[in-house]
C-alpha cells in the first residue's frame, strides 16, 4: 500500500543505525526524571510513546552536574548507580521497538539554585539567582562533566544524548555577547564564544564512539537583543558536524524572550523556514547533517509538508520534532500510518497542564489527554460488568467522560440541549489564537462515531423524569455553567451583553467597549473585539507573515537574533477591561501563556482598570467608583458593556435524581465553576469513566 505521508514515515540511515521514521519526540520535562520513585512511570510513559511508533524519544533534561540543575535534586546523571537506575528505561523503550536518547540539559544562569554559574555574572530575568561567573578551570570542569553524563548514558542503555545548546540555557549563554562579557579565551570574538559547543561536541564524541547518536540542539533564532547573527549560527552548524554530531536538532528562541514560540496563537510550523534557511545554507556548503525541525507541528499533514521538499533537495527539514503532539497521543505516528489521521488528539498547544505544570513545580500531563505521565495510574479497561450510563452535557467533560465510558463497553447515551457537541468550546474556538480547540471536538467527534455503545443525542434538554423513565444505573451531570449575575444597577440596558451573546451567539457590538471582568473569559472577549475577529477580519495565528510583524520576527541574517521592531495592526475597537481586585489584570491565567496574552491586549492599547466597583449603568456607559472609599467616581463612555463576570455551576438535575436514589456523579464545570477550566473538565471526565 501507498504511504499517506511517504516523507514523515520513511526511515532515515545513519549510517551506524536507522531511525525507522522520521518523528523525533523531542524534550519535555514532565516531573518525573527528578525522583528515583518516578523511573518506573517515566519507563511507561517512554514505552507507549516507542510502541506506537515514535522514530526517536529524547528525554526531559538531565543535569550533567548540580551545578547545571534545573533547580536543587532535579533530574540528575553522573553517577553509575544513577545510570543504572536510567536502564529501566531504555531496557522498556527497547521491548517496543523504539530508540531513546538523553538530553544533557545544563541550565546555566537559569538554574533556580544558588549554586548556578554562568560566562559571566549577569542575572537572568526568569530567576532570583545571581550565577557565579565561571573560571577557566571550571569551564574545563563542565565540559567534563558534559562528557562523563554521555557516557554513562551509554551505560545506561540510552541510543545517544542530546545536548541542549539553545533556549538559552548555559552553552546558548555563551554564544552571544548578551550574556557572554568575558575577555578571555572563551569571550570576545565567535571563535572563543562557540568553543564551549565544539569542545563538547568533539569531546563526547571522542568519549562514545562513533556508533552513538550525537544531537547538538542549536539555537537557530534567538529573539533577543544581542543575538547571534545568521552567519554565526551558520558557523557554529558547521563546526558541529565537524566536531561528530549526528543530528542538528532546532531550538527558538530563549526564554526570557518576549515572542511567543509555541502557544496557540503561534501559527502552526512558524519557524519551519528557519531550518529551511540553515538547511539549505549547510547544503550549498557541502554539509549533509540531517536538521530536525520544531515548534508548534502538531498533525501529520503540516509533518509532511515541511519534509515534501525531497530528502535530496534543500527542502524544510529531514527530521520534524514533536514534543507535545506525543503528550496528546502516544499513537500519532501509528495512526497517521494507518491512513487514521483524523482519530489523532491534537495538540492544542495549550500549555495549560504541560508546561505550565513544569513551571509550577508539577507534574505535566496534558489537557486533552490526562492520561499523559499517569501510564500506570490512570488505565482504560474493559468493564467487569456493563453498566446503563446517562451523561448530560456534551461539552469537554461529558464528551471525556461519554467517550471514555463507551471506550470500557458501558451503553452510554450523550445528552446535550444544543445542535452541536463542544459546550465552551463553541465560543473558545472563535478566539483568535484559539483556533486549535476545532481539533479537540474533531477528534471527540470522530470517537463518538466509532464507538457502538454510545448514543449522541443533541437538541435534547433531558429533564430528571426523562432520566429516571430511561432507567439508567448511572447519570453524570456535566451540564457546565452559566454566567454570573454581577447585579449591577441598570445592566438591563439595551448596551449591556453577557459573554456568550457576544462569543457564541454573534450579537453585534459597538465601537466603544467597556468588559467587566478580567479573567479567562474576559482576556478572551477582549481578544476577539480587538481583532475584529467578530467582523470576520483574520486572525494573525493564521497567516504566518502578519504575525511576525506583528511580534518583531525577523531574518536572522538582517537582524542579529532575528529580533526587528514589533508592528502590531491598530485594534478594531476602543476595549477597557475592568476587574474588582487590585493588581495585575489576568493574575489566574497561565504561567506560560498569560503574559502573551497581556502583551497582546497592551499591543491593541486596551486600557486596564483595577480596584474598580461596578455603581450603575447609564445610557451614556458603566459609571464606577475606585477602592473601599467609593469617593471618586468616572464614567466610562461606552457603546457595549459586556459581563464576563465569571459562573455558576449548572446543577439542576442533581436534587431531584439523588432524592430518586439514582447515583450521580457532578464533573466539570457543574461540579466547579471557577473560571473555564477544560483540563479539569477533561481530567474529571476520563478519571471518574475510567473508575465505574
Amino acid at each position: 500500500m501507498t504511504s499517506p505521508y511517504p516523507k514523515l514515515l520513511a526511515p532515515l540511515d545513519l549510517g551506524f543505525t536507522t531511525l525507522r521514521n522520521r518523528t523525533i519526540m523531542g524534550s519535555m520535562h514532565t516531573g518525573l526524571e527528578d525522583a528515583a520513585r518516578d523511573f518506573p512511570r517515566m519507563a511507561a510513559f517512554y514505552a507507549e510513546r516507542a510502541r506506537h511508533g515514535a522514530g526517536l524519544i529524547v528525554t526531559g533534561g538531565f543535569a550533567p552536574n548540580f551545578e547545571g540543575w534545573v533547580k536543587p535534586f532535579a533530574g540528575t546523571l553522573w553517577t553509575r548507580s544513577g545510570a543504572r537506575r536510567h536502564k529501566q528505561v531504555t531496557d522498556a523503550v527497547h521491548a517496543e521497538g523504539g530508540k531513546i536518547a538523553l538530553q544533557i540539559l545544563h541550565t546555566g544562569r537559569y538554574g533556580y539554585s544558588p549554586l548556578c554559574v554562568a560566562p559571566s555574572r549577569i542575572q537572568s530575568p526568569i530567576s532570583p539567582f545571581t550565577p557565579r561567573a565561571l573560571t577557566a578551570r571550571g569551564i574545563e570542569r563542565q565540559i567534563q562533566a558534559f562528557v562523563r553524563c554521555a557516557v554513562l548514558a551509554r551505560e545506561a542503555g540510552y541510543d545517544g544524548v542530546e545536548v541542549m545548546g539553545s533556549e538559552g540555557y548555559l552553552i546558548n549563554q555563551f554564544l552571544v555577547r548578551h550574556t557572554n562579557h568575558r575577555t578571555d579565551d572563551w569571550g570576545g570574538a565567535y571563535e572563543n564564544r562557540m568553543r564551549l559547543a565544539v569542545e563538547i561536541v568533539r569531546r563526547v564524541r571522542e568519549a562514545v564512539g562513533p556508533d552513538f547518536i550525537l544531537i547538538y540542539r542549536i539555537s537557530m533564532i534567538d529573539l533577543i537583543p544581542d543575538g547571534s547573527t545568521w552567519d554565526e549560527v551558520l558557523q557554529l552548524a558547521k563546526a558541529v558536524a565537524a566536531a561528530g554530531a549526528t543530528i542538528l536538532n532546532t531550538g527558538i528562541g530563549w526564554h526570557e524572550a518576549r515572542i511567543p514560540t509555541i502557544v496557540t496563537s503561534v501559527p502552526r510550523a512558524a519557524f519551519g523556514w528557519v531550518t529551511g534557511k540553515m538547511r539549505a545554507d549547510l547544503r550549498a556548503a557541502g554539509v549533509t547533517i540531517p536538521l530536525v525541525t520544531s515548534n508548534r507541528i502538531n498533525t501529520p499533514e503540516v509533518a509532511e509538508g515541511l519534509l515534501a521538499a525531497g530528502i535530496d533537495q534543500f527542502g524544510q527539514a529531514d527530521l520534524v520534532s514533536l514534543a507535545r503532539p506525543f503528550l496528546a497521543d502516544p499513537a500519532f505516528v501509528e495512526k497517521a500510518a494507518q491512513g487514521r489521521a483524523d482519530e489523532i488528539n491534537t495538540c492544542i498547544a495549550c500549555n495549560q497542564a504541560c508546561l505550565d505544570h513544569t513551571f509550577s513545580n508539577r507534574q505535566a500531563t496534558c489537557l486533552v489527554n490526562p492520561r499523559a505521565g499517569f501510564e500506570t495510574e490512570l488505565t482504560i479497561a474493559p468493564a467487569a460488568v456493563a453498566r446503563r450510563v446517562a451523561v448530560v452535557g456534551a461539552g469537554p467533560a461529558g464528551l471525556a467522560a461519554a467517550t471514555t465510558l463507551a471506550e470500557r463497553g458501558h451503553q452510554v447515551t450523550l445528552f446535550d440541549g444544543a445542535d452541536r457537541i463542544g459546550g465552551q468550546f463553541n465560543m473558545a474556538k472563535r478566539v483568535p489564537g484559539k483556533e486549535e480547540f476545532v481539533e479537540t471536538l474533531r477528534y471527540f467527534a470522530r470517537r463518538i462515531e466509532l464507538l457502538p455503545t454510545l448514543v449522541l443525542k443533541l437538541g435534547t434538554r433531558v429533564d430528571a423524569a426523562a432520566l429516571l423513565a430511561g432507567g439508567f444505573d448511572e447519570v453524570i451531570l456535566a451540564t457546565g455553567v452559566v454566567p454570573r449575575d454581577p447585579r449591577i444597577p441598570g445592566q438591563d440596558n439595551a448596551k449591556v451583553l453577557s459573554y456568550i451573546d457576544v462569543l457564541l451567539h454573534g450579537k453585534p457590538v459597538g465601537q466603544r467597549v467597556a468588559i467587566v471582568g478580567a479573567g479567562g473569559i474576559g482576556f478572551d472577549v477582549a481578544e476577539y473585539l480587538v481583532t475584529g475577529a467578530d467582523r470576520g477580519e483574520p486572525s494573525p495565528a493564521l497567516h504566518l507573515d502578519d504575525w511576525k510583524r506583528e511580534w518583531g520576527v525577523g531574518d536572522p541574517a538582517k537582524t542579529p537574533g532575528g529580533l526587528e521592531r514589533p508592528q502590531p495592526t491598530a485594534p478594531s475597537r476602543q476595549v477597557t477591561l475592568l476587574q474588582r481586585k487590585a493588581g495585575k489584570h489576568g493574575a489566574g491565567l497561565g504561567k506560560t501563556s498569560g503574559w502573551v496574552h497581556r502583551a497582546t491586549l497592551k499591543m491593541k492599547n486596551v486600557e486596564m482598570l483595577a480596584g474598580v466597583n461596578y455603581e450603575r449603568v447609564t445610557d451614556a456607559g458603566l459609571f464606577v467608583t475606585f477602592g473601599p472609599g467609593r469617593k471618586d467616581g468616572t464614567l466610562i463612555e461606552v457603546d457595549t458593556i459586556v459581563l464576563c463576570s465569571g459562573q455558576e455551576p449548572l446543577r439542576e438535575l442533581s436534587a431531584p435524581l439523588a432524592a430518586a436514589g439514582v447515583k450521580v456523579h457532578l464533573i466539570g464545570g457543574a461540579d466547579e465553576a471557577s473560571e473555564l477550566d477544560a483540563k479539569r473538565a477533561i481530567d474529571q471526565g476520563t478519571r471518574l469513566a475510567a473508575a465505574i
